[in-house]
C-alpha cells in the first residue's frame, strides 16, 4: 500500500506540457510578415484544421488543467476553436507569440527585405529581423523563459499551450539543452495543428524533461498537408513569393 500510495503521488505531480500549433493562417499563404497587425488569423483549411483538433479532444484524449495561448490572431482564434473541446478558460499570454517582426509587421516579405535586408538568421544570428523586432537569440531567450515559468507556476498538471511553430522549436532547444545563440543545425517542420507532448519525471531525485510524441496530428489524416515554400528559399532577385515570413513559420 505504501508503494502504490508514493506511486500515486509521484503521477500526480508529474507535469505534462503539451504545446499546440495555431491552424493554417492566412500569413502561411501569403508572403506576409505577421505581428498583430499584420497577421489576419485563420484561413478556411485553418479552420476545418481547428474543427477537427477540437472533435479529437471532445473525446477526453487530453484531460488539461489549464489552457493558455499566444495573443496573435492565428493563435488565438485557434485555441477559441478548440476550447470548447478542453473545458477551461482561456490565458492569453504575450510570451508565447512567434519571433517578432517589430517595424515590418504587415510587410510582405520582399518589401521588408528591400528596406530593411534579407535576414540571414544562421550567419547573424543577433541581428533583429526588422527595427523593433527579435533577433534569433532573442526570441529562443524569450521563449525559454516563458517555457520556465509557464510549466514552473503550473507544476504537477496538465498544461496546453496554443503557439506557433518557432515556440515548438525552441522548446526544442530549451529542453534539450541545445545551444540557442544560433539556429540549430537541425530542421523542424510542425504541421499545423499538431500536438507535441513534454512530460517532466524525476529520476535519482532530479527532474528532466521527455518528449512524448512530436507533430502529431492523426485528425488531419483525411484532408491531408500542404507544403509550404521556405522564406529563405525566396530573395529579392526571385519573381517567386514563399508561403511563410519567417524561418519559424515553415
Amino acid at each position: 500500500m505504501e508503494g502504490e500510495a508514493l506511486r500515486t503521488a509521484h503521477h500526480t505531480l508529474m507535469t505534462h506540457l503539451h504545446l499546440i500549433r495555431h491552424g493554417e493562417a492566412w500569413s502561411n499563404v501569403q508572403p506576409i510578415l505577421a505581428g498583430m497587425r499584420g497577421d489576419k488569423g485563420l484561413t478556411p483549411r485553418g479552420v476545418m484544421q481547428a474543427e477537427r483538433l477540437r472533435d479529437r479532444l471532445a473525446h477526453g484524449e487530453l484531460r488539461a488543467d489549464v489552457l493558455i495561448a499566444s495573443t496573435l490572431p492565428r493563435a488565438r482564434q485557434t485555441a477559441e476553436l478548440i476550447q470548447p473541446a478542453i473545458g477551461l478558460p482561456i490565458i492569453f499570454d504575450d510570451e508565447v507569440q512567434e519571433l517578432r517582426v517589430g517595424e515590418a509587421d504587415g510587410m510582405t516579405n520582399l518589401e521588408a527585405w528591400e528596406i530593411f535586408g534579407q535576414p540571414d538568421f544562421d550567419a547573424s544570428p543577433l541581428r533583429p529581423l526588422a527595427p523593433g523586432g527579435e533577433s534569433w537569440g532573442d526570441f529562443a531567450l524569450r521563449v525559454a523563459r516563458a517555457l520556465t515559468r509557464i510549466t514552473t507556476e503550473h507544476a504537477g498538471k496538465t498544461i496546453v499551450v496554443v503557439c506557433h511553430g518557432g515556440v515548438i522549436d525552441c522548446s526544442f532547444i530549451h529542453f534539450f539543452q541545445m545551444p540557442s545563440l544560433n539556429v540549430p543545425p537541425t530542421d523542424f517542420h510542425t504541421r499545423n495543428t499538431s500536438l507535441t507532448h513534454w512530460e517532466q519525471i524525476s529520476r535519482r531525485g532530479r527532474p528532466f524533461w521527455r518528449l512524448n510524441s512530436y507533430n502529431d496530428a492523426a485528425h488531419l489524416h483525411d484532408i491531408g498537408f500542404i507544403e509550404s515554400v521556405r522564406w529563405e528559399d525566396t530573395d529579392l532577385m526571385s519573381d517567386g513569393h514563399p508561403s511563410v515570413p519567417v524561418p519559424t513559420e515553415e
